[in-house]
């Protein structure tokens, strides 16, 4: 504490600061007291620039929530107009996708457009497609319809058949282009052995100054790799950036034969590293094949398995784990517990024992004995996958180099296999799967094209159109041609997958799938003649409705489940499971449509086509690594979101983009809090990345789904007997009515004839 002692007439001042003393003259008396005025001065204007700023700070606040305010109108008012605008491009924009129950011939044109069209309107309002309002976390469904795409049906003979041809080139060169793939999202996921294949096919371009290297809207299927100079990418006219280092360009390419996306122009001399779709197809699918060949004879030389039809050991192959092991590392040790069985890919391993006492315990005083040596395709620790977890035995990596096992867990065997000698026993008595063709219904064998008459029309498309007909004039039975230019099948290369859909069509007949009454075909167009859904399509409602409750998802999944699983226990996969490929009836019960992906698969076996709607792929169907019925688990998951959400969970305007969302996986994407946990629960089941450990994928099949926590309570034998009610009847007037659908201007071009004969079966 300071004290200061001043007499009127005092020429010396006594200050006292503490304990000190301090003696100042007058003058030094008066500086300091006009040193200590400032300060208190100093200290009252900081009392008012504080009072100030908390003042400005509550204006400031109040500016935001204003702001806010504003924003949150914006944002109605945007998502008001965005509905308005889907709905009126429906309606007047023929290249729009199908909004019918019957969309068989993909469009891959349609979906660059509708995908540069979503990318120019998220550049215009500064957001990328998903409207959210925090107050009520309701968001609103704004996706574009989704495309089907499809790549040339593959051919596994032809796959091991085809030649691929070896590029010389040097090590720095394969330096560069080995971190230039590795540093792609997509193409990083590629296997180090197919990686140094696919360098080793890639060949050299030579490019010069203002050479246009990619055109935007033409087809291309080479992808490259930019090893030296500078390019140019631009898109509608517009520059978007310039690359000069190594880096991947036009991937999409080497998935499926669609458009570019973008303009590349040379601005510089320089090279390109190039490989095209068939070799890198080749490449990915042969090896995949190679393993998978290898894993099946590996199970097939193993007695407990023997017996198992071809299917199943094809499964089992793969639910194996490639797990490599250093020099002297344990594998197994003596005394310890564990579930994996073991087969020996490559490498060899060492047994050794240590003595059991008297009383069952192991005795360590001396080294174990060596026993014997395994080597390549044989096994150890099969008593794991009868229960017996007790290592009985040393096992360690011998040699030099390092040792790679395939494991299988106990827990994924028993998902697969369960009681496996009661499955032999079952399998023994078990009749092959029927998949003859059916036939058309006897009031239908005898109908010609010329009787139906067209009512009007229920969606339109590249490949042609669907019209509601009637047979002669009885409008009160009405049904949905769908009518597919022959051309434009053989354009692009889907004759096989046009014929697919016709011959398991008639292989259905289930109450959850849209049923084929009969076929036509002519000189420019084939037709599907189909029961008709006047509900419309449930993306039309989930569009109305922006999401669903999950009382009425319920309803709708299990209703996709139940077509699903008719579908696979005839052995045949779907592959095109949205929204959009659902329809609803006058009761509001789902129908499964548009089978045009749908293939017949024998158990166990793998397919290799590139097909479906990227925001509904599955991981296996980007990264070509072949793909089974699980695609269709991973699909359910998808729709299981979207449906409570209103938007998948993987979804970009740019189609790369959406395929590197799907590769981060499921555990990536954020849940809203109103889903509930076991609703998250349930697609992530249905989600995970291994398409053999993916919910109802094993001995169970989909029906395991109804045993599902989030499905509790919920009356599947009502269900299939049709005595629920649906969470939202679609009620006509009269069999022509067609207030569910979208309407559509007429088609006065007609295609060009095709009269090649490939449609012959039709």
């Amino acid at each position: 504490m300071t004290r200061i002692i001043a007499p009127a007439f005092a020429t010396t001042t006594v200050i006292h600061i503490s304990s000190n003393i301090y003696i100042y003259t007058f003058s030094e008396y008066i500086q300091t007291l006009e040193k200590m005025c400032s300060y208190i001065f100093n200290c009252c204007d900081c009392s008012r620039m504080h009072a100030k700023c908390n003042k400005e700070i509550a204006q400031h606040q109040q500016l935001i929530a204003e702001l806010q305010e504003q924003l949150s109108m914006k944002n109605k008012r945007i998502t008001e107009l965005t509905s308005l605008l889907d709905k009126y491009q429906s309606v007047f924009s023929l290249s729009s996708s199908l909004s019918t129950p019957t969309a068989v011939i993909k469009n891959q044109q349609q979906q660059q457009q509708q995908q540069q069209q979503q990318m120019d309107n998220n550049e215009l309002f500064g957001f990328g497609g998903n409207v959210s309002i925090s107050q009520n976390e309701l968001t609103v469904q704004t996706r574009k319809r989704g495309i089907g795409i499809s790549a040339e049906p593959q051919n596994e003979d032809e796959i091991q058949s085809k030649e691929l041809i070896s590029h010389p080139k040097s090590e720095d060169v394969r330096k560069l282009l080995k971190v230039a793939i590795m540093e792609n999202d997509f193409m990083n996921h590629i296997a180090s052995t197919q990686l140094t294949e696919l360098i080793d096919c890639m060949y050299s371009i030579d490019f010069t100054t203002d050479e246009m290297i990619i055109n935007e809207g033409d087809f291309g299927s080479l992808v490259y790799v930019l090893a030296e100079g500078k390019l140019e990418i631009s898109k509608d006219g517009r520059k978007l950036r310039v690359l000069d280092r190594p880096t991947v360009l036009g991937e999409l390419a080497v998935l499926y034969n669609c458009t570019r996306t973008a303009s590349v122009k040379a601005l510089t001399n320089g090279t390109l590293w190039a490989i095209d779709r068939a070799s890198f197809q080749t490449i990915l699918m042969r090896n995949h094949l190679q393993k998978r060949n290898d894993y099946t004879t590996f199970l097939r030389s193993v007695p407990i398995f023997s017996g198992l039809p071809d299917g199943t050991i094809s499964k089992l192959a793969d639910q194996l784990n490639e797990i490599t092991y250093r020099p002297n590392e344990f594998i197994i040790r003596q005394g310890a517990r564990g579930d994996n069985f073991y087969i020996i890919a490559d490498g060899h391993v060492k047994v050794t024992m240590y003595p059991t006492l008297e009383n069952g315990t192991i005795d360590r005083s001396n080294e174990p004995q060596f026993v014997r040596t395994l080597g390549r395709g044989e096994w150890f620790g099969e008593k794991a996958l009868a229960g017996d977890n007790l290592r009985t035995a040393n096992i360690i990596a011998a040699g030099d180099g390092a040792v790679t096992c395939l494991a299988l867990d106990l827990e994924s065997y028993n998902l697969l296999l369960g009681d496996l000698e009661g499955l032999k026993r079952r399998y023994s008595k078990e009749k092959v799967v029927d998949d003859k063709l059916g036939e058309f219904k006897p009031e239908f064998q005898n109908l010609q094209l010329d009787k139906l008459q067209i009512i009007s029309t229920l969606g339109s498309g590249g490949f042609g159109r669907v019209e509601l007909v009637c047979i002669g004039d009885d409008k009160t039975k009405t049904y949905a041609l769908k009518k597919m230019k022959k051309q434009h099948i053989v354009e692009t290369k889907q004759e096989e997958h046009v014929m697919n859909e016709r011959n398991i069509m008639l292989q259905t007949d289930s109450d959850f799938i849209v049923r084929l009454c009969k076929t036509f075909r002519d000189t420019k167009y084939l037709y599907l003649l189909l029961e008709v859904c006047l509900g419309g399509e449930l993306w039309s409602l989930l569009k109305d409705k922006y999401f669903f409750t999950e009382q009425a998802t319920q309803f709708y999944l299990a209703c996709v489940v139940e077509g699903l699983d008719y579908l696979h226990r005839k052995n045949i996969i779907y592959r095109d499971l949205k929204p959009e490929n659902i329809m609803l009836d006058t009761h509001g019960y789902c129908k499964l449509t548009d089978l045009g992906f749908a293939k017949h698969l024998p158990y166990g076996a793998k397919t290799w086509t590139f097909c479906g709607t990227p925001e509904y792929m599955a991981p296996e169907i980007i990264l070509n690594k072949g793909h089974d019925s699980a695609v269709d688990h991973w699909s359910l998951g998808v729709l299981l979101f979207e449906l409570l959400t209103g938007l998948p969970p993987f979804e970009s305007p740019d189609t790369m983009r959406t395929y590197g969302i799907i590769l981060k996986g499921i555990d990536a994407v954020k849940f809203p809090s109103r889903m509930s946990k076991n609703a998250q629960c349930l697609v992530k089941k249905l989600c995970r990345e291994n398409p053999t450990e993916r919910y109802g994928v094993g001995k169970g099949g989909l029906r395991e789904i109804e045993k599902h926590v989030w499905f509790e309570g919920f009356d599947w034998v009502g269900l299939r007997k049709r005595a629920l009610k649906a969470p939202h009847e679609r009620q006509v007037l009269s069999q022509s009515d067609l207030r569910h659908f979208d309407t559509y201007p007429e088609d006065n071009e007609e295609p060009e004839d095709e009269t090649s004969g490939w449609d012959e079966l039709f």
